[in-house]
């Protein structure tokens, strides 16, 4: 391959900037926003609340002025595991929110339950009952108030949620142990455009001081940094030299480390381009999964994928989402050398793939419906 790869808007910003624009009583445009299957179907969720939008190009208005009600469809939500989002800024601006459980996930269990703990520490009072989340702020003014949270786990969803609410909080939040993640600190940006008063995003200490209103703003959602490093590595795997813009480097330090160690050359040719220029000869490495700034989980497969071609013994060790190695029979399908003990992946490389049937599973609940389909590779 060569050439340059225009990268699209991140999906995970998008997806939860757009649930933060119902904290706004006025109208908001995003801008760089993907054209994706999950990105519609957040829109409709948006629109059975009452929300209006309108996508031009990769503009998307939204004007979240008049919300018709506060329960999420169920038949939307099982579809979309990101819809849960909502839960937080419906909370904060209606003091009521009733959202379904999310869907099961193919990739492991993601249990919502810091979100949960987290807003009953902020004065909701919240119910499960037959898979409906039902929460509520009692009391003649029905504001949630600040609070001092630790989250036992850097949860990405839950101090996305729990930072939204906590914007239209009565008085301070502080979110502990919390996701130190790009698309946090998009959200936190986001929401600052709208004036919101939040610091220390992208640290593992986020404090949040609530206002009485938010107003609206021009927004614009980071390059994804899952495509890029997806591309990257498309790149290495041809021995190609190919160039990547718009992207933001310093979100994929974890990835271009590896592929350095693997043999690859990456080189920043400005602040938000960078090329790619990969050898015939790759060497194995070890990565661990880990929540940012350390190896994307999300990346795992596409290196798993290159280190089958890469001479050596290479160890790959999950420690985000507890099934998801389920690539490796695909793989081995044709023609990889791997094994796997737990959450190990020991790969060894071989010279060359063959084709051969294999099955992509889509994640059920995590970017979409979750249907399995089969594919020739070439």
């Amino acid at each position: 391959m060569s050439g340059t790869v225009a990268i699209s808007g991140a999906k995970n910003s998008a997806l939860v900037v757009m649930a933060g624009a119902l904290l706004c009583p006025q109208e908001c445009r995003l801008r760089n926003v993907p054209s994706l299957v999950d990105v519609g179907r957040m829109g409709e969720i948006l629109a059975a609340l009452g929300v209006k939008l309108e996508r031009q190009d990769d503009c998307l208005t939204i004007d979240a002025s008049s919300i018709g009600q506060s329960k999420a469809p169920y038949e939307l939500v099982s579809q979309l595991r990101a819809s849960f989002f909502i839960i937080g800024p419906l909370l904060a601006r209606l003091g009521v929110a009733r959202v379904p459980m999310p869907g099961g996930c193919a990739i492991g269990a993601r249990p919502v339950d810091l979100h949960v703990r987290g807003l009953q520490a902020m004065g909701a009072e919240v119910q499960i009952d037959h898979g409906m989340v039902y929460a509520c702020v009692k009391g003649s003014s029905p504001r949630l108030q600040g609070a001092k949270i630790y989250l036992d786990y850097p949860s990405v969803g839950a101090t996305e949620t729990l930072m939204m609410a906590a914007t239209l909080a009565d008085g301070e939040t502080t979110l502990e142990n919390a996701a130190q993640e790009p698309e946090v600190v998009d959200l936190a940006n986001f929401c600052r455009a709208m004036g919101a008063k939040i610091r220390g995003a992208g640290t593992n200490t986020i404090v949040i001081s609530g206002v009485p209103s938010l107003h609206s703003t021009d927004y614009s959602i980071i390059p994804d940094r899952v495509e890029a490093g997806t591309f990257l590595v498309a790149g290495a795997i041809t021995h190609s030299e190919i160039s990547l813009s718009p992207v933001i480097p310093d979100h994929l330090t974890a990835v271009i480390a590896k592929l350095r160690a693997i043999g690859a050359q990456v080189f920043t040719e400005s602040p938000n381009r960078l090329r790619l220029v990969s050898t015939r000869h790759l060497e194995a490495t070890d990565i661990e999964t880990l929540p940012y700034p350390g190896f994307p989980t999300d990346m795992q497969a596409q290196f798993m994928s290159l280190l089958t071609l890469s001479e050596g013994d290479s160890v790959i060790t999950e420690t985000v989402f507890e099934n998801r190695l389920r690539h490796v029979a695909e793989l081995s399908r044709m023609g990889a050398d791997i094994r796997v003990k737990g959450s190990n992946a020991i790969i060894r490389g071989v010279p060359m793939l063959s084709g051969a049937p294999v099955v992509g599973n889509r994640p059920t609940g995590l970017c979409g419906a979750g249907v399995g389909r089969t594919c020739r590779k070439r």
